[in-house]
Formats: structure tokens, C-alpha cells, sequence
């Protein structure tokens, strides 16, 4: 097979696969390990794909966002060991900021019995908070369709009106150029007022949305630390730490 025939064909597997392993590809294209490496690696310099950690994904576009659901049924092993551990950091009397998204959310089960204060733009949030006894606010702002978030100028207002210890955040980009991106320059706003109003911040981000850029800027890299987990790739994780503190959790 020629060499820009594999590298078709690769992009063609990924286009249907959300990633993939070098041994899946390496049994899908039968082409040696070491082929297939050297070919990911001029497929990543060209910017058609991302490096994983013992694999590779496409990039995603700027303004492309998952829903929900989406979100939901994949990385679901480490969104759950991001939550446990962000949620572990959470200290009596803290006040909070759990922003919305599929990981954040996954933080409250383990906010169980504490004695702090949340506020909150997801809505899928609010009963699973009230459920727990959790004191919740929630801010105000326009419901966005698909990621279930409450965004806008009427959501930064009534942030205004707090201030918080710490605040957990999703993402969809984590860049060590770039820095925070999200497609939605509203929820960007969102976010990035959520990190003026914090002593301390956090970024909780699986290793899919390393090396990935979206549409709207939230912050450059120093201004959160970064909660991830050890599935993503080591040289990557180094740039990071260059940049920014890297807490990095064992699957």
C-alpha cells in the first residue's frame, strides 16, 4: 500500500471512531507498529489529528460542540476519577463554583456531607445538589439547548454577587499555546468570570480535550491548574507543567 493511500486510510478509521489505538490500526490497515507511528506523527503535523496516549483522535473543529449525551457516553472512567479527586479538594465551609458539564456533575455524589455552599450554571446540577442537602445557588441567564447550561450576560451578573474558595470547570480545549477555549463565546464568558471571582481554580479535562482549540478563548494556561489523568501522553503532560500546575490522576 502506498504511503498517502495508509495515511487515507487512517483518517478514514478515525472518521468513525471518536479515537483509536496504534494496534487497532496497525490490525485495520496491516501496516507494522512503527509504520503506523511515523505516519500518526506526519498526520499530527500536518493538523489533521492528535496524539493520544497510545493513540490518536481528529481534531475537532472550533465551533463543534458534543451535547450532553454525547458528553455522557464517552471517557466515562476518567471523568468519574477527575470528580472523585476534584471533589476530595473541597473543604468544610468552602464556597464553590461547580460549573456545568458532564464531569463536574459527576463531583456531587462525592459532595455528600459536607458543609459548603455550591453555586451552580449547570442545571442538571440543582436536584442532584438538592437531593445531598447541599445550600445551592443557582445563577440566572438563558438555558442553552444540547450542554444544558445557563449562559449569557444575566449569568455574569448574578455571579457577581459571590465570591468563591475554589472553582471546578470544564472545558473543551486545554492548549499549552491556546490556553482555555470553549465553542460558545457566552459560556466562555461565563467562565472566565467564574475564574476572576475564585482564590483558586480548577480546570477538570480528560485527555481528549488535550491539544484541542475551540472557538472562544476563556484563559491562558496559568490562570486554572489542571486536573487530568494518567492515560493522557506523558509529553504532553510535560508541556503542560511548563505552563501551569498539573494534578494527575491514576486511573
Amino acid at each position: 500500500m502506498l504511503h498517502v493511500e495508509r495515511k487515507e486510510q487512517i483518517l478514514n478509521f478515525l472518521q468513525s471512531r471518536e479515537t483509536v489505538s496504534v494496534q487497532e490500526l496497525v490490525s485495520a490497515v496491516g501496516a507494522s507498529e512503527s509504520t503506523i507511528r511515523r505516519d500518526l506523527t506526519e498526520l499530527e503535523s500536518e493538523h489533521y489529528i492528535k496524539r493520544l496516549h497510545g493513540g490518536a483522535s481528529l481534531l475537532k473543529r472550533k465551533l463543534e460542540e458534543p451535547s450532553i449525551a454525547e458528553k455522557q457516553s464517552t471517557n466515562q472512567k476518567d471523568k468519574k476519577a477527575l470528580a472523585a479527586e476534584a471533589a476530595s479538594l473541597v473543604k468544610e465551609r468552602d464556597c464553590i463554583f461547580l460549573d456545568a458539564g458532564t464531569t463536574t456533575v459527576e463531583m456531587i455524589p462525592h459532595l455528600t456531607g459536607k458543609d459548603i455552599v455550591v453555586v451552580t450554571n449547570g442545571i442538571p446540577h440543582v436536584p442532584l445538589l438538592l437531593e445531598r442537602g447541599i445550600q445551592t445557588y443557582v445563577t440566572g441567564g438563558k438555558a442553552k439547548p444540547g450542554t444544558s447550561a445557563l449562559t449569557g450576560e444575566k449569568a455574569v451578573m448574578s455571579m457577581h454577587e459571590f465570591r468563591f474558595d475554589t472553582c471546578f470547570l470544564g472545558m473543551n480545549g486545554v492548549d499549552a499555546v491556546h490556553g482555555y477555549t470553549t465553542p460558545d463565546p457566552e459560556e466562555a464568558f461565563v467562565k472566565k468570570t467564574a475564574l476572576s471571582l475564585s482564590s483558586k481554580s480548577w480546570v477538570l479535562a480528560d485527555p481528549s480535550k488535550m491539544g484541542e482549540t475551540s472557538f472562544a478563548s476563556v484563559a491562558q494556561l496559568e490562570k486554572a491548574a489542571v486536573l487530568t489523568s494518567d492515560s493522557m501522553d506523558e509529553k504532553y503532560l510535560e508541556q503542560l507543567q511548563q505552563r501551569t500546575e498539573v494534578k494527575v490522576v491514576k486511573l
